[in-house]
């Protein structure tokens, strides 16, 4: 445990520390088990945020729970949270999308929901978690819809726009590059990127759970700078145990082999798209995000943001709700 503790993260580092002497899994218990991915449970608990509401939509045995705001015949916006965190991350943005006169749908994603939680690692790659985004839409009668991810959720939004290109009407990522662009940069040694995502490595290895949970969770609380002790809290509840803490880091663990993914390139992008960067993001370096360009055959704007973190959402949200609703109206259903 002692070795993983000197894994490079920018702001984990301080909390990882101090929580070194904390007992096993600190205050975070282990869950029932991870193999119970039928069950539903009362969504209610989620404390969805003041406007939206919060549903369920089952698919095969999986049942997902789902933010959704707005009223029912707008045209669709769904959003992809992050790695560690849940639809919770989208409260701006659907608000604003709502008003705005969007059907705003967020779900918590394979993993992220208790019940769509299955216990194999290899239950968690970039094209299972990527058909979840278009079965969900099925589930709740949506053809085609505008795209919104972020970070992990971003990266899964770019699968969704390159395999089912014609379900997808605009798509906008949240700091996360093209796959492609992000897969260059990381074989390169010497690149920033390749120093960035470091933290790779213990992400997607045995103990990473214990880590995030040991000390009070301590290093996951570590996780947000820039966010409130409330908005922390809600995540915690959500990922503070070793149940769900671990199915939050399959997506690593199916996904990433020696830094680099395990899957072939993902190709050209045909969907216009908006990625939108923080220029003080600590994950994704400038180099990576202009490579984006390279693998883009649709309209594509790039808008990064002064002043503003890896995330993007939350930290930018004034900013980025802005651009995304210009992006949304510039290429509607009829565009």
């Amino acid at each position: 445990m002692r070795s993983l503790l000197r894994f490079s993260y920018p702001g984990f580092v301080v909390s990882a520390l101090a929580c070194a002497c904390g007992s096993e899994h600190g205050a975070a218990a282990p869950d029932a088990g991870r193999g119970a991915t039928g069950t539903p449970h009362d969504a209610s608990s989620l404390a969805p945020a003041p406007e939206l509401q919060m549903t369920q939509v089952t698919v095969g045995p999986l049942v997902f729970d789902v933010r959704v705001a707005g009223p029912e015949s707008g045209e669709v916006v769904i959003l992809l949270h992050g790695f560690p965190e849940t639809s919770y991350e989208w409260r701006h943005q659907m608000t604003a999308l709502a008003a705005a006169g969007y059907r705003a749908i967020a779900p918590d994603q394979r993993g992220y929901s208790p019940g769509a939680r299955p216990a194999s690692v290899d239950d968690y790659t970039i094209l299972k978690l990527s058909k979840d985004v278009v079965d969900i839409a099925d589930g709740l009668g949506v053809g085609r819809f505008h795209l919104v991810g972020h970070d992990w959720g971003g990266g899964i939004g770019w699968a969704v726009a390159k395999i089912y290109a014609e379900r997808v009407i605009t798509y906008t990522s949240a700091s996360t590059p093209h796959p492609d662009a992000l897969q260059k940069e990381l074989i390169d040694p010497s690149s920033c990127q390749h120093s960035a995502s470091a933290y790779f490595d213990t992400f997607s290895s045995p103990d990473a759970a214990s880590l995030f949970l040991d000390g009070d969770a301590g290093v996951l609380r570590g996780t947000y700078p820039g966010l409130t002790a409330a908005d922390v809290d809600v995540y915690v509840k959500a990922l503070g145990t070793l149940t769900a803490m671990t199915a939050a880091l399959d997506w690593y663990a199916a996904n990433i082999v020696d830094r680099k993914f395990a899957i072939a390139g993902l190709g050209l992008v045909t969907v216009p798209t908006l990625l939108v960067w923080g220029e003080d993001d600590q994950f994704f370096c400038k180099d990576t995000v202009e490579l984006s360009r390279d693998y883009m055959q649709a309209p594509f704007t790039l808008k990064e943001l002064p002043g503003v973190n890896h995330w993007v959402p939350e930290n930018g949200a004034d900013q980025f709700t802005m651009v995304l609703l210009q992006h949304l109206k510039s290429a509607g259903a009829d565009g």
